[in-house]
C-alpha cells in the first residue's frame, strides 16, 4: 500500500509540475532563452487592460521559469498606441495588445473579431472563437500581415456612451462629433454622426474641450477612472455597438514559429487565462462604479429610447450589407459570423435569456 501511495503521489506531483517542466523542455536543455517586447494601445497603468497584459507577461515568465521573458510597454512608451499593428507585423517588436477593430482601415473584416453592433456578447464571442471556427478565420485573414492573433480580454456588454446633450430621437445624433471606432462608427455615421477615432489617453481632453460632443469608452469602472463624468453628464445604455468586445494579442509570425512548441503552449494557455481574468474583473467591478457615478457625481444614467435603438439596428444591417459588397473577405467572415450568431441566439433564447426572464419575474 505504501509503495502504491508513493507512486501515486509522485505521479500527481509530476502532473502538477507538468507545464513548467515541459516548458523548460528543449529550450532550457539547449540553454536557449527568448526575450520579447510587447507594446499595447493602452495608457500606462491602465486598469484591467494594461494590468492584464502585465499579468500575462508575469505568468509566462513564471511558468517558463524565465525561458520566455516579455517586456511590456504601454502605448506611446515605445510605439505610438495606434501603430502597434505595424510594429508587430514588421517585426520591430514581437507582441502587441489592442483591439482588432483599430485596424479596420487595413483589414475591414478585422472588426468582426472585436465587436459587431447588435452582435454576439462575450459568451458568444468566446464560443465562436474557441469552438465555432472564428479563431481559424481570424488567423487566416491576419496571415498575409505575418501576424498570429489570440483572444485576450473582453469587457462584456459596454455602456452606450457619454453625451453632452440628451438623445431623445435619432435626429439628435445629427451633426455631433463622437469618438466611436469600428462598425459602430460606420453605423452612427449613417445617422448623421461624425465618428472620430482617438486613443484612450486623448478622450477626456477632447470631450472636456468640446473637440468631440460624445464618446463611448468601456463601462462604469473604466469610465469613472477616466473622469468622463466631469466632461459630460448624460450616460447612455445599452452598448448596442459593442455587446461583447474582444481584445486581441498579436504575435509576429516569425517570432511565434521560432518558439519551441512547449513554450507556445504556455503562451496559448496564459492568453486564455488572461481572457477570462479581464472579463471577470469587469463583471465584478462595474456595478459599484456605476453606483459611485450616480450617487456621488449625480450622473444621469439613461436608457436609449426604443425608437433610437430600432433605427440603429436597421442601419447596422444596411452597413454590414454595404461593407460585404465592397470586400470579399469581409463578406466571407460576415456570413460565418451570422451563421454562428443565429445558432447562438436560438440556443440563448431557451437558456440564458429564458433564465433571465424567469429570474426577473420571480
Amino acid at each position: 500500500m505504501k509503495r502504491r501511495e508513493f507512486i501515486t503521489k509522485m505521479g500527481a506531483g509530476a502532473l502538477a509540475a507538468g507545464t513548467g517542466v515541459t516548458a523548460l523542455g528543449a529550450a532550457q536543455a539547449a540553454g536557449k532563452r527568448f526575450r520579447w517586447k510587447m507594446v499595447t494601445t493602452w495608457p500606462p497603468n491602465f486598469p484591467i487592460f494594461q494590468d492584464g497584459v502585465k499579468r500575462f507577461a508575469k505568468e509566462v515568465r513564471r511558468m517558463t521559469r524565465g525561458a520566455l521573458t516579455i517586456q511590456v510597454f504601454a502605448g506611446g512608451e515605445l510605439i505610438p498606441p495606434l501603430q502597434s499593428f505595424e510594429a508587430v507585423s514588421q517585426g520591430t517588436v514581437e507582441v502587441g495588445h489592442g483591439a482588432a477593430y483599430y485596424w479596420a482601415g487595413k483589414i475591414p473584416a478585422a472588426q468582426f473579431f472585436t465587436a459587431v453592433p447588435f452582435g454576439l456578447n462575450a459568451q458568444g464571442m468566446n464560443a465562436w472563437l474557441y469552438s465555432g471556427g472564428g479563431l481559424e478565420l481570424w488567423r487566416e485573414i491576419y496571415a498575409p500581415h505575418k501576424l498570429v492573433p489570440f483572444p485576450m480580454g473582453n469587457t462584456g456588454v459596454q455602456m452606450g456612451g457619454w453625451f453632452r446633450k440628451k438623445i431623445e430621437t435619432v435626429n439628435d445624433l445629427k451633426g455631433i462629433k463622437m469618438r466611436i471606432p469600428g462598425l459602430g462608427g460606420k453605423v452612427v455615421a449613417k445617422a448623421g454622426v461624425n465618428p472620430v477615432l482617438l486613443p484612450a489617453s486623448e478622450i477626456y481632453t477632447a470631450l472636456e474641450r468640446g473637440t468631440i460632443d460624445a464618446t463611448e469608452w468601456v463601462g462604469p469602472y473604466h469610465d469613472l477612472r477616466l473622469g468622463l463624468y466631469r466632461a459630460a453628464k448624460y450616460y447612455y445604455y445599452p452598448g448596442w455597438h459593442e455587446p461583447g468586445p474582444t481584445l486581441e494579442m498579436i504575435i509576429n509570425k516569425e517570432a511565434w514559429e521560432a518558439l519551441p512548441r512547449e513554450l507556445q503552449l504556455v503562451v496559448e494557455n496564459a492568453a486564455r487565462a488572461s481572457n477570462l481574468w479581464m472579463l471577470s474583473e469587469f463583471e465584478a467591478r462595474n456595478l459599484e462604479a456605476l453606483r459611485t457615478l450616480k450617487e456621488k457625481y449625480r450622473v444621469q444614467v439613461i436608457e436609449f429610447p426604443g425608437a433610437v435603438l430600432a433605427e440603429l439596428k436597421q442601419l447596422t444591417a444596411r452597413t454590414l450589407q454595404e461593407e460585404a459588397a465592397k470586400d470579399a473577405t469581409f463578406k466571407k467572415v460576415h456570413e460565418e459570423y451570422q451563421r454562428f450568431q443565429r445558432s447562438h441566439d436560438a440556443w440563448n433564447e431557451i437558456s440564458e435569456s429564458a433564465y433571465a426572464r424567469a429570474a426577473r419575474d420571480r
